[in-house]
């Protein structure tokens, strides 16, 4: 019987290459399947498009002109664009754009005996994600849960900080208030969660129903606002005020509106920016809707190349002189890395500036209650962790 004989020379080499060959096509294959699994709920999370009686509506607003929504009349609006210094400072810049220990996070606390009807605070989640407690009612900004502020839950900005509740765990709701479309303030996850745990309406600039609708959200439960107009939630008036931004998911700019928002009860008044560079409207909303015990006020992700988007910490304060706002509690930082500035820089220039000008500032950390009739002293509580 002839011994066999185990291939050498070429023959073995052929062997072992098609042996690695297989290996990585496999790994290829995995790769691709890998991300195809990633992204396969991005297309849902673009969002809907203006059409039928929607798109009908948007063409009879003010705002809206040629297609889009614009921004007021005689304001000239930079948005950012691609940049090859921007990449280059956003690979190879020394700023410190994320925290050097965790960020602390509070567990909010049972509500105190505060008389129903004066009762006014403000739980900041992160980022712009806020609940107002007011007057016995409760109503939800921006909320975004997800772990990304981003179309894909595989890449884009991440957070910093987890959470300081789960959404299961948040109170129960009377409206939910979303400003604009960007990812970071309108998150498809979260809606959905939401629509699936919370009764309360969606109150949204016009246009923005339409990604509403496409995630399942109930026509019952969309409301639609043009700037000035008003909407009541149980003993709540709810404005939609005007902002100077942009909108889009995809590729497309501009086909939402958006917004800044005025919560009005019986006795107290609260004003939320949204995303807004400083405009004029705010001491024309001051001037209509003011004066406002609290401001919930857009202080990061500002740069000199997009200065009429995102205002700076220091215009944010001049805009709540200009709405004449009683507290000041600065939004839209510390969450999610959005911009060149430091992590810490924008809460350190808000807090030298308030107290330039005489400001009342309370600064929670994510998931600190805020009582803004009695609010904490300013700690610096950032500095430790930045």
């Amino acid at each position: 019987m002839r011994a066999s004989k185990e291939p050498t020379g070429p023959a073995t080499g052929r062997r072992i290459s098609g042996s690695a060959a297989s290996l990585a096509a496999l790994a290829a294959l995995a790769g691709l399947a890998g991300l195809a699994w990633a992204a396969r709920n991005i297309p849902a999370a673009l969002g809907g498009r203006l059409a039928g009686a929607r798109a009908e509506r948007a063409a009879r607003s003010p705002q809206f002109r040629d297609g889009t929504f614009h921004n007021r009349a005689g304001t000239r609006t930079m948005v950012p664009a691609p940049d090859r210094n921007l990449f280059q400072e956003l690979i190879f810049g020394k700023q410190k754009r994320r925290p050097t220990a965790p960020v602390p996070l509070v567990r909010p606390a049972a509500e105190t005996g505060i008389e129903p009807t004066r009762e006014l605070n403000v739980v900041w989640y992160g980022h712009a994600s806020t609940l107002i407690e007011i007057e016995g009612r409760r109503v939800l900004l921006d909320p975004v849960w997800s772990d990304r502020c981003s179309p894909s839950a595989a890449v884009g900005p991440r957070r910093l900080h987890e959470p300081p509740v789960r959404l299961d765990e948040l109170p129960r709701v009377d409206a939910i208030l979303i400003s604009h479309d960007h990812y970071d303030h309108l998150d498809m996850a979260t809606v959905r969660e939401l629509t699936a745990r919370q009764s309360a309406p969606f109150l949204v600039p016009l246009g923005v129903g339409a990604h509403l609708d496409r995630w399942g959200v109930p026509a019952e439960r969309i409301i639609e606002l043009d700037w000035s107009q008003t909407h009541r939630v149980a003993d709540l008036e709810i404005t939609c005020t005007a902002a100077q931004h942009f909108s889009g998911r995809g590729l497309r700019r501009n086909g939402t509106l958006w917004s800044s928002w005025v919560v009005a009860g019986e006795h107290r008044k609260v004003y939320y920016t949204g995303d807004s560079g400083y405009f004029g409207g705010y001491a024309e909303i001051g001037a209509e809707h003011g004066p406002f015990d609290v401001t919930l006020m857009q202080i990061g992700a500002y740069d000199r190349s997009w200065p009429s988007i995102h205002m700076f910490p220091e215009e944010a304060v001049t805009a709540h002189l200009d709405l004449r706002g009683g507290l000041f509690v600065p939004v839209h930082w510390a969450t999610f890395n959005l911009a060149l500035h430091d992590w810490s820089e924008p809460v350190d220039r808000l807090w030298a500036e308030a107290k330039a000008r005489d400001v009342r500032l309370a600064v929670p950390r994510p998931g600190e209650r805020v009582v803004v009739d009695d609010p904490h002293p300013v700690d610096g509580w950032w500095q430790g962790v930045a």
